[in-house]
């Protein structure tokens, strides 16, 4: 778990639960990582005794200064008698990671206490090859390989520090030394190395001191001295108050109002949005989680764009008024679109296209199949629509008119199953699953709907005419063999197996894509029953509650019933629909429910993971997952402007 990521687009850092730095990701969010989700620790010697922070004896508080990105972390230990307190950031518009380490003595004596701040870089996510060694320079420690320089330091100026062989042979490094309180010598090593520093704090009773640590991360050395001198010159203060109000000013440009919405919801709303900030790099890439410690487990992570997930946070960012990040995006699909119209499984922060596992060859009927979850490439053009017809950017939209719109159109067009009159088979969304979707075909009609409102913007008539009757076809193919009379609601897909379609009723939380879309009323009995179906099925029982993917899910399970666990994007769905179908204010009540239940289940910080423990309430999974965040943020903005409409607000 991440609980406080702090960020500016293309420095990231994420520390866990137990306040640990676990991710410095430079110069692109999510890519690379440069800690490989290894620790820097940090720690304490006061009266002849040392104790690390992650260490057992802590009361430990991981939050955020109120509407920023600038930590507000509180650190008690009473066996030292000691108080820490600590705000860590990320310069709004430097390179620098920036923390104030406030130290106060609990007791009536005199005190010399000793602060031990360790580095365990592994540049290029490898620890073979670094190098670590004191600057004359700029006096301080800098980390560096090839094209990447971490520079470290503080003020007042560290009194101590040692550089050192870690993970060789029997040498763990050099935090083993700082147990003693004390540091020996090396003012230079190369290979696998590590780093720690020592600050001297002299307290009266009761007193309380205070300094600065920074790293600097640049591609060169001349630039992370520059970082460290700008630093010096504004002081690291004047940094960290200024990148507090930047992000205050940030999260509240639009001077929204909430019509009294609860304060919980509304702070989280605010949360949100800064914390989907700190996952969006600056080149439009938007990532899916930077969690670390899923690699443990799936020998892969979620740093990674996948276009669906970035087509929600974009359209949730685009209602929440922030479209110059949305823009960034959609140019970034317009470079990694295949040249055949279609988005691949996920990207790399820089574009390349990322692992995976969706294979482009069936081996068994020995043909090309198109690796792909065509959802991916339906919602970009969904999500571009929705943008142009709320700001209304013609010269942008027209840029990527040709690149995206009708490149992507004429691939969803032709790629239809000729004898259903349905979308070919491809990925779900939840990428366990092959065959033609309910939810794949719905965002492909929303998709197709939205390259037709394009074409007659740009008055290219027949154009609009083809996607308008492709869209309206497949939309009457959905109601002829994706509903199920026997059921009376709609099945979540025909499966794909071994060439053959098969009908799976399985009740799955994505059939919200049926109303949401736009593919049919809400109102509609069909859609009322599946929704009813998704409810009634789907709310995981116990005093947790929260709504699972689908029935039998198996991913991350945590109980021994039949019910996957909460996701808080299922949840929140199921809260978009009650708002959809809501006909006043006290309809209205129900989905206003759902929008506390997530906040009273966000992390202490406002973190919103991608799952729930169903029995204890505590986060499962990745933490934070953009898409939750922004899928928040898209259902207070419905309810609000549902709110508006039924004549409350």
């Amino acid at each position: 778990m991440r609980d406080i990521p702090v960020g500016n687009g293309s420095l990231l850092v994420t520390f866990d639960e137990k306040y640990q730095i676990r991710d410095i990701y430079f110069p692109h969010v999510g890519q690379e990582n440069h800690t490989e989700g290894f620790p820097f620790r940090f720690g304490v010697w006061a009266d002849g005794e040392f104790r690390w922070v992650h260490e057992a004896g802590w009361k430990r508080s991981l939050k955020y200064v109120p509407e920023s990105l600038v930590t507000e972390v509180s650190l008690v230990n009473e066996d030292l008698n000691l108080e820490i307190v600590c705000n860590d950031t990320v310069a709004s518009h430097e390179n620098i990671f920036l923390r104030r380490v406030r130290v106060s003595n609990l007791t009536d004596t005199d005190r010399n206490v000793r602060v031990f701040l360790h580095q365990d870089f592994r540049i290029y996510e490898n620890k073979v090859g670094d190098t670590a060694f004191y600057d004359p320079e700029s006096f301080s420690l800098i980390h560096y390989k090839k094209h990447r320089y971490f520079l470290i330091n503080t003020l007042p100026h560290f009194t101590h520090f040692v550089t050192g062989r870690k993970a060789f042979r029997d040498l763990e490094g050099t935090w083993r030394d700082a147990e003693d309180g004390e540091l020996g010598h090396g003012p230079k090593t190369e290979g696998s190395v590590d780093s720690t520093i020592r600050v001297d704090l002299d307290l009266g009773p009761q007193g309380t001191g205070e300094f600065y640590y920074w790293i600097a991360a640049g591609r060169s050395h001349e630039e992370v001295v520059r970082l460290n001198g700008s630093i010096l010159a504004v002081t690291p203060e004047y940094a960290l108050d200024y990148t507090e109000n930047y992000w205050r000013v940030w999260v509240n440009k639009n001077d929204r109002s909430f019509e009294g919405l609860p304060e919980n919801v509304v702070n989280l709303y605010k949360r949100s949005l800064l914390v989907a900030r700190t996952q969006i790099d600056n080149c439009g890439s938007i990532l899916a989680a930077n969690d670390s410690d899923v690699t443990e487990r799936a020998t892969d992570h979620y740093s990674y764009l996948w276009t669906r997930d970035g087509a929600f946070v974009a359209n949730a960012l685009d209602l929440a008024g922030y479209p110059f990040l949305t823009r960034n995006f959609f140019y970034f699909c317009s470079h990694i679109l295949h040249e055949d119209g279609y988005f691949l499984q996920k990207y790399n922060a820089d574009g390349t296209v990322a692992s995976g596992w969706h294979s482009a060859w069936d081996i068994d009927a020995k043909e090309k199949l198109v690796p792909i979850q065509e959802d991916e490439t339906a919602l970009v053009l969904w999500a571009l629509w929705e943008h142009y017809d709320r700001f209304r950017e013609l010269e942008f939209s027209h840029k990527i008119y040709r690149p995206i719109v009708t490149k992507c159109a004429d691939f969803l067009v032709d790629f239809v199953d000729e004898e259903l009159g349905l979308p070919k088979p491809s990925w779900n969304l939840w990428e366990d699953s092959r065959g033609i979707h309910t939810f794949t075909c719905c965002t492909v009609v929303a998709g197709l709907r939205s390259a037709g409102k394009f074409a007659r913007l740009f008055d290219e008539t027949s154009l609009a005419e083809k996607y308008d009757q492709a869209a309206d076809s497949i939309r009457d193919a959905m109601r002829k063999h994706l509903y199920s009379e026997k059921h009376g609601r709609f099945l979540r897909s025909l499966r794909s197996d071994n060439g053959d379609l098969h009908p799976d009723p399985t009740v799955d939380a994505s059939l919200f894509g049926l109303f949401y879309f736009g593919v049919f009323d809400p109102d509609d009995e069909m859609v009322r029953q599946t929704m009813r179906a998704v409810e009634e099925t789907l709310w995981v029982p116990g005093h947790i509650g929260g709504v699972s993917r689908f029935e039998h899910d198996q991913y991350m399970k945590v109980s021994g019933d039949g019910f996957g666990n909460p996701w808080f994007i299922c949840t929140l769905w199921l809260a978009e629909y009650r708002i959809a179908a809501a006909r006043n204010t006290e309809d209205l009540e129900n989905a206003l429910e759902l929008l506390e239940w997530t906040a009273e289940h966000a992390l202490p910080s406002g973190v919103l993971a991608e799952q729930l423990d169903p029995v204890t309430g505590g986060p499962a999974s990745v933490s934070p997952l953009t898409w939750s965040h922004s899928t928040y943020v898209a259902a207070v903005n419905s309810y609000l402007e549902k709110l508006r409409r039924t004549g409350a607000g």
